[in-house]
Parts: C-alpha cells; structure tokens; sequence
C-alpha cells in the first residue's frame, strides 16, 4: 500500500488518527494558523494586482472538483465580455520559474493541469510558486480578471473574492489538520469565503451552493473522435485515474452503466506505458488530466473523459451575482455577469 493510500485509509475510514500523527498536526496547525495572520496583520505583505482576482480553492489535500469549476467560471466571464486568463502553481512539472503555457507544452514541465487548463478553455495559463508575478504575466498578456486554481493557502496573491469547494462525499474526512488528517486550514476559515461550493451534495452548511461534475461523452486519443458515454454501456473497461479522488471517477462512469476495472493512481502522477496498456482488448476510459500525459502510448483504445461543472436552478446565478459584485468594487465598468 502506498502512503497516499494509507494516508486516505485514515483520513476517510477513522474515526481517529494514529496517535503519533497527534502531534504533527498541531504543529502544522501553529504553523498554518500563523502564517494567515501575519499576513491578516500586514507583518507579511500581499501583492494586489491591478486586475481583479478570484481564488477558487479548497481546505483539503486532494480533489474536490476545483479545476472543473475554473474552467466553468472562466468560460462564464468570457461569454460576458471579459478576457480571464488562469494562474496555477504547475504541480508536478519541472519548470521552477513563471512562464505561460501552451496547448503543447510538456505536462512534464508544466503541470498536467495547466496544460488540462489551456487546452479546455484556450485561455491564457500561467504557472509559477511566485503567484503574484505569475499572475502578472496574464495581465501582461491582456487579461482583466485572474482566476487562480487552488489559491487559497497562497496568500501573497491579495484576491477579491474566493470560492471554497467541498467534496460532497468525503467532506472534511476526520476533521484533522494535516498530516492526521486532510484539513489544509480548520473549517472556521470557511466564514471569510465569499462562496462555498458543494459537489456531488450539500454538506450541510447554511448558504453553501451546490454542483455537481458529469460527463457527457468520450473522446478518443488517437484521431479526436467523439462517442457517447452512454455507447459504453454494459461493456467492461479500464478505468485510470490519477487524481486526487479515482473513486468519484470510476462511480461517474458506473452511473452510465459501464462496468469498470478500476486502476487509482496517485495525483498528479507521471504515466508509463504500462500504466495504460492492458493485456486485453477492452476499451480504456481515463481523466482528462491523464490523457494529458500519455497521448504518446495510446492506440485505438484509449478514451479520455472531460468533465463539466452543472449547478442547479438558479445556483448558478447567485455564485455569478457574487463574482460579479467583487469585481465591480474594483471600478470595472463593463462586462456585468449574470446566469
């Protein structure tokens, strides 16, 4: 068993940590809880940006449906007259200084979710530890509203608005802060969050709103051709995910009545060859930011599946209201958001 494995064993199926791991998290916890006041304090400083920012985070390790709201979110402020580019850290990659990516990049190098990011939203990306002067980059290269993916805990960007996910499933696991359990921050944080977003369902927090992730279709890596999901019904698959939840992913694709051989991965990890070929014939379904890494070793049977955000009624509306209000207290005149 792999230490993420472990770890998420713990996390998710104790009611307590090991009594050892006790310790560790209130030193993380002294830890965490001084750096955010000193910069509530000013002792450290935030750079603000001359462009309006909106983090879009989480007080978890681990998947909880970010980046399909990013994508989401940069899409809506496109449609309405804005030019959003997105900052992210390039976990993963190589690359330790700040630079934008391309479509092409080296995952690698980069990240596989800002290549993931450029590629779906054909938005300016750019990666970098320094936040700030990643984000400066997208404002160099035109963009009027930063969108940064997982930014919470990075604190040296100033933002104007934030949004916390919630995994609706797995919540806050057994409450404890790292590494006894998977609480970046306690969940008093989320009162200065100006959302909460629940996906997958409400976990029963006053005023959070909820989404949920599907997927429609999937798209072959060999040629770019499209199916539906649903033609993969009652057919036995492999199933690779390397994110952050693999379970969430291999249920999606049982709830179009696919039958599934699951591979988890752990996140963020760099593919093999071996990690996608299986000695069968049987179609293999994986992540968008898996075929991201591996477009190299597939044949005829690979299949990625992109994932969308969906609110419900007027969900939607009210999140967008609230973005809305945060970027107009920054004097921007045009672009007015609405569902």
């Amino acid at each position: 068993m792999s230490a993420e494995s472990w770890l998420n064993r713990i996390w998710y199926h104790r009611a307590a940590p090991p009594w050892w791991l006790i310790p560790l998290s209130v030193a993380y916890g002294a830890v965490s809880g001084s750096r955010r006041i000193l910069y509530a304090t000013r002792l450290r400083r935030s750079t603000r940006l001359s462009r309006p920012v909106i983090v879009v985070g989480n007080l978890t390790v681990g998947g909880t449906g970010k980046t399909p709201l990013v994508c989401w979110l940069a899409a809506r402020l496109a449609e309405r007259g804005f030019t959003p580019g997105v900052v992210t850290r390039g976990y993963g990659g190589s690359s330790r200084g700040v630079r934008l990516v391309k479509e092409s990049d080296d995952p690698a190098v980069v990240g596989d979710e800002p290549v993931l990011l450029a590629r779906r939203t054909g938005m300016p990306v750019a990666i970098g530890r320094n936040r700030p002067a990643a984000a400066q980059l997208l404002i160099d290269a035109g963009c009027d509203v930063v969108v940064s993916d997982d930014g919470l805990q990075h604190y040296a960007l100033a933002r104007d608005c934030e949004i916390v996910v919630i995994d609706g499933d797995r919540r806050f696991g057994n409450g404890w802060l790292l590494p006894a359990g998977p609480l970046r921050e306690r969940r008093a944080r989320l009162e200065a969050a100006d959302v909460v977003v629940v996906n997958g369902g409400r976990a029963l927090l006053d005023g959070a709103l909820s989404m949920r992730l599907d997927a429609k279709r999937a798209v072959a890596l060999t040629g770019g051709r499209m199916t539906p999901l649903p033609a993969f019904a009652g057919l036995e698959v492999h199933a690779v995910a390397g994110i952050g939840h693999p379970e969430r992913f291999f249920n999606m694709l049982r709830a179009h009545g696919i039958e599934v051989i699951g591979h988890a991965l752990r996140d963020h990890a760099r593919l093999t060859p071996e990690d996608v070929d299986f000695p069968d014939s049987k179609p293999v379904l994986m992540t968008e930011k898996d075929a991201v890494k591996c477009r190299h070793a597939a044949d005829e049977r690979h299949w990625y599946v992109p994932v969308s955000a969906y609110f419900e009624g007027g969900e939607s509306t009210t999140l967008l209201d609230i973005v809305n209000d945060r970027i107009a207290e920054r004097g921007r005149p045009r672009g007015t958001i609405d569902g």
